[in-house]
């Protein structure tokens, strides 16, 4: 039987559209992949009250996995920090997030990692898994032992191996293409990157 507060994916994605986060475009993704489809969970994220629905039912999806207890939530910034907090709220952890400095995930603002701690990565999104493997590199470069990951979206229906357990939400098939083999109704709108990949 489902947990109390468990949602059905379809009522994931509802609150996506009612927060104006399921776009439609063309759009240039963190990966440099290109989709016509964008999750921006900033927008999901800002209503704390849904927030707290979409993370307690995450919470409830991760206790069922099998990963067994977590000792912190890691997030890679931007995208997963606000996730990773009301996640390790809902899981009674504390959270912290990685950054990117020259290009690399760093612990930075006095976070550490407990030697052999059991560490849940969490993401917002999935979709190539990049970000999500190069931050599980920095936590066990930091001594931790992380255990799964854990993610609002998976948009990579189900390809994405980021090297351990990975727990959506949802997920959904979204397609991505190179930006050298868009198909020609994408290749006609112009292209905006909504994410944080990239700023300063």
């Amino acid at each position: 039987m489902a947990a109390p507060s468990a949602l059905p994916p379809d009522a994931v994605l509802d609150e996506f559209r009612a927060a104006g986060a399921l776009l439609e475009g063309h759009f240039i993704l963190s990966s440099g992949l290109r989709s016509s489809v964008y999750l921006q969970c900033a927008r999901v994220m800002m209503d704390p009250a849904r927030a707290a629905r979409l993370c307690g039912a995450l919470a409830e999806k991760v206790r069922a996995s099998g990963i067994g207890p977590v000792d912190l939530c890691v997030s890679p910034a931007m995208g997963g920090v606000v996730v990773g907090y009301e996640l390790a709220r809902q899981l009674g952890v504390p959270s912290i997030f990685a950054e990117r400095v020259e290009g690399k995930f760093q612990f930075r603002r006095g976070f550490a990692i407990p030697a052999g701690a059991r560490i849940l990565m969490v993401e917002d999104v999935v979709t190539t898994g990049l970000s999500s493997r190069e931050c599980l590199d920095a936590i066990r470069a930091a001594g931790g032992d992380p255990v799964g990951g854990a993610c609002l979206v998976n948009r990579s229906g189900g390809a994405a191996d980021i090297g351990v357990p990975l727990v959506a939400l949802t997920g959904i098939g979204a397609p991505a293409w190179a930006p050298d083999a868009l198909p020609p109704e994408l290749a006609a709108i112009p292209a905006v990157k909504p994410g944080s990949r990239g700023l300063v």
